[in-house]
């Protein structure tokens, strides 16, 4: 007589049955591998039901305000709730970076910056309210921008060697005029002088306006600001750029050499980068990456960017992180050689 629990034992060789619960355990494996991941991705969705505030350290109207509304626009239909351009001027940006860094884990905010918040800043004020690495997480990367060294329509040279030789042999006139002392073309100013062994002074002005006004006119000789200022006058035979600090030619000037085909080994862009507050949650910093980097491969966003005459740039967090880095490394000794303090 055969034991009622034998078939039960017998039919565990069965190689069906034996195939099907290989199969349910499997899936039970992955579903307990994938709940984690699931839950984060869950948690980071539910997170994001509310506003994103992007905060800009710059009033409306200027080339990282044009950059927030740009990139907002395309986040608020990707995600699915409103983004507002939040303008916090004051303090070279300093201000927009101490509000941002206070925000409360819970909202959602983030901060488009540029090196003179992130790097400069951070090295030559002694209490900036916050600390650039150790306060915020980079995001994304999502422009860059040259520089371009013009010179007066009343200096007689046409070529960037010409005028270093014009300045090694007028060291007293050689002023070079800056859109405000502490900025990113004072001391692209200063690397230019250094690199090519000429003594430069820098003369720094309140604003771009200014600046050009007297390179116009004639009352300094030579200036150094971002593309997008001087490419307008330039363009109008009302000065003339010599050189721009992109690794390549511009598509916005593509007639103007870079530094280096002018003769100087040097290179140098500025960017705009979005930053997290430290105390925003990991997902949810990872999704909003995420989004950017969609954001800004969308031809139609690349399209927006060009014609605003501003470089778009598609970046991961990691790509980012590693920019900044390496950016930190090129500028820092520059700045901390100064000897610059506000």
């Amino acid at each position: 007589m055969i034991p009622r629990a034998l078939p039960a034992f017998a039919s565990s060789f069965n190689p069906a049955r034996r195939r099907l619960a290989a199969v349910l355990a499997m899936a039970g494996l992955v579903a307990a591998i994938a709940a984690p991941t699931l839950a984060r991705a869950q948690a980071a969705q539910a997170a994001l039901d509310s506003p994103l505030r992007i905060v800009v350290g710059y009033a409306p109207g200027g080339a990282t305000d044009r950059v927030a509304r740009i990139v907002g626009d395309k986040l608020a239909a990707q995600l699915g709730v409103p983004v507002i351009v939040d303008n916090k001027p004051g303090a070279g940006g300093r201000l927009a970076a101490q509000q941002a860094k206070a925000a409360p884990a819970n909202q959602n905010v983030l901060m488009l910056a540029n090196p003179a918040v992130m790097m400069v800043a951070p090295l030559v004020f002694k209490d900036n309210g916050y600390d650039a690495e150790r306060d915020f997480v980079p995001v994304s990367h999502v422009n860059a921008y040259d520089f371009a060294l013009a010179v007066s329509p009343t200096l007689p040279v046409r070529e960037l060697n010409h005028l270093l030789a014009w300045m090694r042999a007028n060291p007293q006139q050689a002023n070079v005029g800056v859109p405000a002392t502490g900025s990113l073309p004072h001391f692209f100013g200063l690397m230019v002088g250094e690199k090519a062994k000429v003594q430069t002074q820098v003369i720094g002005y309140r604003g771009s306006a200014p600046l050009l006004n007297d390179l116009i006119g004639g009352q300094v000789p030579i200036a150094v600001d971002t593309e997008d200022v001087v490419l307008p006058q330039h363009t109008a035979g009302k000065l003339r750029i010599l050189a721009l600090s992109g690794e390549k030619r511009s598509p916005f000037a593509p007639t103007i050499p870079t530094f280096k085909e002018a003769g100087l080994d040097l290179a140098a862009t500025g960017w705009n980068t979005f930053f997290a507050p430290a105390s925003m949650p990991k997902e949810k910093v990872e999704r909003l990456a995420t989004t950017i980097h969609a954001v800004m491969q969308d031809p139609d966003t690349q399209r927006k960017f060009k014609d605003a005459g501003m470089t778009p740039v598609v970046s991961t967090q990691a790509q980012t992180a590693a920019m900044l880095k390496a950016y930190k490394a090129q500028w820092a000794p520059v700045v901390q050689k100064s000897g610059y303090q506000p």
